[in-house]
């Protein structure tokens, strides 16, 4: 069994605008079953309904206008993670939240994508408040502080985010429900 921890960056906006909005970066860490981990994903992906992004996105993921330009079209990426992943093999998709996988499907519907591949997967922020016993669920910081990991690399980057997540994973391996 494979373990993909995976983090989306997705076009976004300072003002809650209604807009649809599209994947810009795949992060994912794969994790085998004897918690090593095998290799990693990182990926811009080129969104076609705004191609522009927003100053507030820019300085969110510190994603720059100049980094999607040269990015693939969504269709070849997610092949190229398909790919990756080997989904013929056994496989989990693992997020902190269902925001993820909500807008990886949203993506693969908007490209006329098969999205079954999606279906394998959990919710490591919800799975986290279950093990710790706390009260509700809490964001990844604050899941590294309470591990007692700092956060490395840039926040709102999917690599970055995905390599602090599997931290999280591999130390509580054991109290994961797949």
């Amino acid at each position: 069994m494979n373990y993909i921890i995976f983090d989306l960056e997705s076009t976004c906006w300072k003002e809650k605008s209604g807009r649809i909005r599209e994947i810009i970066e795949i992060g994912a860490v794969k994790i085998d079953s004897a918690q090593n981990i095998v290799s990693e994903f990182d990926a811009f992906v080129k969104p076609i309904i705004n191609p522009r992004l927003s100053d507030f996105c820019q300085e969110l993921t510190s994603i720059q206008q100049n980094d999607i330009d040269k990015a693939r079209p969504f269709p070849q990426v997610i092949s190229d993670f398909q790919t990756w992943i080997d989904i013929e093999a056994p496989y989990v998709l693992c997020s902190w939240g269902f925001y993820d996988r909500t807008q990886l499907k949203a993506d693969c519907s908007l490209h006329g994508v098969d999205a079954s591949w999606v279906n394998a997967h959990i919710s490591l922020k919800h799975q986290f408040a279950e093990i710790k016993k706390l009260r509700r669920p809490v964001g990844m910081k604050a899941a590294l502080k309470h591990e007692g990991f700092e956060l490395s690399g840039t926040h709102h980057r999917g690599i970055d985010d995905a390599r602090n997540i599997a931290k999280v994973f591999q130390k509580n391996f054991q109290g994961w429900k797949f």
